[in-house]
């Protein structure tokens, strides 16, 4: 209370420090636990499929319907329990209401028995048994029927065909999960798909729970034998080399795999997470380690008295220490009130809401480990430092700071600026990564193209109907049916192909006439699908620059060239065209081979529409897409804001990391603003001295301010090289990056310096203007 402007700095620095530390502890927190809470998880596996190409080995999450069945028939000693999940979408009619639904999880009736969601209503051990059953979560429930108990034994329609009545309603899925369903459906239903029935299709996940004793290893051991029984001979008529392996349930989550819809998170990002929360901790427990030392004169007199009355060492050291806690302590309790009122803005910046369990013991165990750790990092300098005064030169008055107290405190403020200088880097080459992809150009049209999904079978049977329609449609330039957009999924195929005595791998496209026209793209030899040619439907192919290359060919001598997807062809067909390079892929990866085949297996349908009224478009589209599927709710996307879902998470972490970024500029400017106040006050009758004999307020302004912001100066030649090499390390994961111009770190350092300058000169400033009588009278 006696220093309010000190407890004031060092209470807000710890508070905001210990803040985005609890607000990232709790996210860690949520990433690690994300599918623990699932009975016997340490026994627990996701089935994976590995498939050997051009030198590596590409892993990938879904199987077909054969492979459970198989398991538990060949391994029926240590696999105790397999169950399956297609992820799906659907139309659910409720009467006269209709709800487009995307998150739909076909399971076996077993679903129960290996996972632990939790039923709010219903028995877990039937209430998949009934093929005309089905399982709602909570909030589900409630959009349906109003409530749980309501929902009930009411029958609900999906996709205009299946009757269902809901048999159990289950506790919203948490959001530390990797699966994340508000349907169950038994798989029993879609026996007659051809994933679950063709050993070589793939569409649904496989879990296993092994018998207690059996050993992921010794299972792995025995699976190429089981791969050569049940696909040897599909793997040598098709040229695929496949595999089986495991992946721990617990680590599912931060697995990378192909293909894969489950909900998915990255350790790279948490741990980049975990050293900013350090970092900004750290910032404010130098802001009090400063602080102390430079109060440590005020004290002086203090400590020496209580020594001459007999106080040891170390009970005076214990004193500041247990100051530093009780500070510490006041900090958390604030933190922890300004953590639940930032929890609903907090969660919409990470785009899901935390499982947060407030009375946890790992919060508690946090919480009481800062106070400890922070009270003690923060308080042991200073504790040591005032500590060992002497008591005869402190009781004179004739107490000085020495050069290594000086040198000691202008290292603590570099590594503060340090940190501070980093994290605005990292914010600005994050922001102009983004801001080159987003603008690249990427070889096709994206504007005023919308996009439609292919996901019900209606649609999917008038298709042709939507796309006739359209074309006679004033405002539509084109429409294209395809397997993938770009930025979509762009499938793995093998082909055979003329001159090679091995099977060669390509991405695939699976479409009509008009792909190329509706993404203008660039045809660079040869020609486009063309009506005119009989024979483009079931003989022709397109093939991209890359694809061509890789092949060992030009364009031009790509033309007339035969391939053969070694599953979908039954008859070679001729490469009559070849297309310009374009970004199909996340710019994080390389552009790679692309066959472009007229086929019927279309997902997407791309609508190009005229510049203009865009309402008055997308009407002249819903019009003729209720025409083709009558009862489906009409969603759509437009093809040039699909940047914002490929990175999706990038963008969140520049917000988050221009957050972090900002706080721990502030936290840093309000030592400077501290240590610029107590010099200050310490070289009050200085001033007034200097201005009698004459200073000008500019001097008086540049001697207060030079010895405080030089070592901003010197943090900003330590960190900029060392934030080239890290974000140069960061770019490594984009195949097409931004440069690391220079003016991106000349921007950081202007910043941070102007910030610190405008901080310290306003107290700078302030003493230089104050009258001198002030000062002196007092003598």
């Amino acid at each position: 209370m006696k220093k309010k402007g000190f407890s004031f700095i060092n209470i807000l620095g710890l508070t905001i420090g210990i803040t985005v530390c609890l607000m990232i502890f709790v996210y860690i927190v949520n990433e690690f636990s994300v599918d623990r809470f699932h009975a016997n998880n340490d026994r627990i596996y996701r089935v994976m499929r590995g498939m050997a190409m051009d030198g590596r080995e590409t892993s990938v999450a879904y199987l077909s319907g054969p492979y459970a069945p198989a398991l538990l028939n060949d391994f029926g000693d240590e696999i105790e329990e397999a169950v399956r999940v297609a992820p799906t979408k659907g139309l659910v009619t409720i009467d006269d209401r209709s709800f487009r639904e995307r998150r739909i999880y076909g399971v076996d009736s077993n679903f129960f028995n290996l996972f632990s969601f939790p039923l709010i209503l219903g028995d877990a051990a039937t209430a998949l048994s009934n093929p005309s059953s089905v399982v709602l979560t909570e909030s589900t429930a409630k959009k349906y029927f109003g409530s749980a108990d309501e929902a009930m034994g009411q029958l609900i329609e999906l996709d205009k065909s299946l009757p269902l009545t809901v048999t159990a309603v289950a506790g919203d899925v948490p959001s530390n999960s990797h699966l994340e369903f508000d349907l169950l459906v038994p798989l029993a239903n879609y026996h007659d798909a051809g994933v679950m029935n063709v050993w070589i299709n793939n569409g649904l996940y496989t879990y296993i729970r092994l018998a207690p004793g059996a050993t992921e290893a010794q299972l792995e051991s025995r699976f190429p034998q089981f791969m050569e029984k049940y696909m040897g001979e599909n793997m040598r008529e098709y040229g695929y080399r496949f595999s089986l392996s495991l992946t721990p349930l617990k680590d599912v989550y931060f697995e990378r795999s192909t293909f894969d819809e489950a909900k998915h998170g990255d350790k790279t990002v948490v741990y980049i997470f975990i050293s900013v929360a350090l970092l900004i901790l750290l910032i404010g427990c130098i802001n009090y380690v400063n602080l102390s030392v430079v109060r440590s004169v005020d004290r002086s007199k203090e400590v020496g008295l209580r020594k001459v009355l007999g106080a040891m060492r170390n009970g005076l050291a214990w004193q500041f220490i247990g100051e530093s806690v009780f500070l510490t302590l006041i900090s958390c309790v604030l933190s922890v009130v300004l953590l639940w009122l930032l929890m609903p803005g907090y969660n919409l910046l990470l785009g899901y809401p935390l499982t947060v369990q407030w009375a946890s013991w790992p919060i508690w165990t946090f919480l009481i480990g800062v106070v400890f750790v922070v009270g003690l990092l923060a308080g042991g300098y200073p504790a040591f430092f005032l500590s060992s005064f002497s008591p005869i030169q402190a009781l004179k008055g004739k107490l000085r700071v020495g050069k290594s107290g000086v040198v000691f405190r202008e290292g603590l403020v570099i590594f503060q600026f340090s940190i501070s200088i980093f994290l605005i880097i990292g914010t600005l080459v994050i922001a102009k990564q983004l801001h080159y992809i987003k603008n690249k150009e990427l070889g096709y049209h994206a504007e005023q193209t919308v996009i439609l999904r292919i996901d019900n079978d209606d649609f999917y049977r008038n298709r042709n109907l939507f796309k006739n329609t359209l074309e006679r449609a004033s405002s539509v330039t084109s429409v294209s049916l395809m397997s993938g957009e770009p930025g979509g999924y762009f499938d793995g195929q093998m082909f055979e192909v003329e001159g090679r005595a091995e099977k060669w791998h390509s991405r695939s496209e699976f479409t009509d006439f008009e792909f190329v026209e509706t993404l203008d793209l660039t045809v660079i030899a040869g020609r486009d699908f063309s009506p005119e040619y009989a024979t483009d439907s079931t003989a022709a192919v397109l093939i991209n620059r890359t694809a061509a290359a890789s092949l060992g060919w030009t364009p031009e001598q790509a033309l007339g060239k035969w391939m053969r997807n070694t599953v979908r062809d039954s008859e070679r067909r001729q490469v009559v065209g070849v297309v310009e390079d374009f970004n199909f892929l996340s710019l994080k990866e390389n552009i790679e081979p692309l066959v472009i085949a007229p086929m019927p297996d279309h997902r997407v349908a791309l609508v190009k529409t005229t510049r203009g009224n865009i309402a008055q478009n997308l009407a002249t589209i819903k019009e003729a897409y209720e025409r083709a599927a009558p009862g489906y709710p009409f969603v759509y996307e437009f093809l040039d804001q699909q940047f914002d879902e490929l990175y999706r998470n990038d963008l969140r972490q520049q917000r988050l990391l221009t957050i972090f970024a900002g706080l721990a500029i502030f936290i840093a400017c309000l030592g400077l603003f501290g240590l610029a106040s107590f010099t200050a006050v310490k070289r009050f009758k200085e001033i007034g001295v200097r201005k009698v004999l004459g200073s000008s307020a500019s001097g008086i302004v540049v001697l207060l301010t030079k010895g405080l912001l030089r070592p901003v100066l010197i943090a900003t030649c330590i960190v900029i090289p060392l934030s080239y090499l890290a974000m140069s390390q960061w770019l490594q994961d984009f195949a097409y990056k931004t440069t690391l111009d220079w003016w991106v770190f000349v921007s950081a350092a202007v910043v941070t310096f102007g910030i610190a300058l405008a901080t310290v000169g306003f107290q700078a400033l302030k003493a230089a203007r104050a009258n001198p009588v002030d000062s002196l009278r007092d003598e």
